[in-house]
């Protein structure tokens, strides 16, 4: 099921970094093992088989580079991830890429730079097909235009607005049963660019859409993504309760690998709302589920997803 992506879309804004994991089930890394250098991480991008996966690495080791102090190399990376998706490829995927070297230039202040890559990746989305997708797109794209924070966006009101409104019209054209996953982008997306009266419409769009879900996986992923909308926009209470549900929802889920998922998910967004001895126990059961995975190559993804997690929470206690 398509709102299955959605643990990757709440992360979209994580912080990448080399991260050890604990030394358990097959995602573990071994004793001893080294993080990779700058050089390795950047050769290892560099030998990505497609540009777009070559630009998702190397703004990985761009944001690496940031938070190390290495301001100089960091822009230099970032901009030859941009130069990566400027050629052709495949529109969603390169448009999703443009989006994320767009954070990353609104991170470094690059004003120009943010502003030429949402051009092209909204030239881009004017190409793709899959309507979820393209709503992705435009309101990430939207959410970077309009945020008032000056190493998030733009503070540009009259893009940010032309952007969701284009945003919202194509997720109220998505298909009743997978229309949670984009309403939550432009929920999302709302609350991102300032705009909280259009946020809060849109959320309660989300919340009925998500509680009319039948698959519990997707029930508990659409719902923290409601509960993040709401933390975005200061409604801290409606956001709690949401995520009683979302857990609730993910607890239920059987298939193991999708249970660690959902758990993933709402882990994240409990944590962002400050409870963070919660998040941890979410995470540990999700954990728990991961070691269950039967695939070994799927098992190591999750346990590898849940333990970087897990590790970064600890370091905030």
């Amino acid at each position: 099921m398509r709102l299955s992506h959605f643990a990757a879309f709440l992360s979209l804004l994580a912080v990448a970094g080399v991260l050890l994991l604990p030394n358990a089930g097959c995602g573990a890394k071994k004793k001893g093992a080294k993080a990779l250098t700058i050089k390795q991480q950047l050769e290892k991008a560099e030998a990505e088989g497609t540009p777009d996966r070559q630009a998702a690495a190397l703004l990985k080791v761009a944001r690496a580079q940031w938070n190390a102090g290495d301001r100089s190399g960091a822009k230099e990376t970032a901009q030859t991830a941009f130069n990566k998706v400027k050629g052709d490829g495949d529109p969603s995927l390169f448009a999703l890429r443009l989006v994320d070297a767009a954070e990353f230039f609104a991170r470094i202040t690059d004003k120009k730079q943010v502003r030429e890559a949402l051009k092209l990746a909204l030239g881009w989305a004017e190409k793709i097909e899959d309507p979820i997708r393209k709503t992705k797109v435009l309101a990430a794209a939207g959410g970077i235009f309009g945020n008032r924070d000056k190493d998030k966006g733009l503070a540009d009101s009259k893009l940010a607005k032309a952007t969701m409104e284009q945003a919202a019209e194509v997720a109220n054209g998505v298909e009743e049963r997978f229309r949670a996953e984009a309403l939550a982008a432009v929920a999302l997306g709302y609350a991102k660019a300032g705009m909280p009266t259009e946020a809060g419409e849109k959320v309660v769009q989300l919340e009925e859409s998500a509680r009319a879900l039948e698959e519990p996986r997707a029930k508990a992923e659409a719902l923290a993504a409601a509960a993040d909308v709401h933390i975005q926009i200061d409604h801290k209470d409606e956001a709690l309760k949401l995520l009683e549900e979302a857990a609730v929802a993910a607890k239920s889920v059987e298939r193991s690998e999708s249970r660690a998922y959902a758990l993933l998910a709402v882990a994240e967004i409990t944590a962002a709302v400050g409870n963070t001895k919660k998040a941890l126990a979410l995470l540990k059961e999700a954990d728990k589920s991961a070691d269950k995975v039967a695939d070994p190559e799927q098992q190591k993804i999750v346990v590898a997803k849940v333990r970087s997690t897990m590790a970064e929470l600890e370091k905030k206690k």
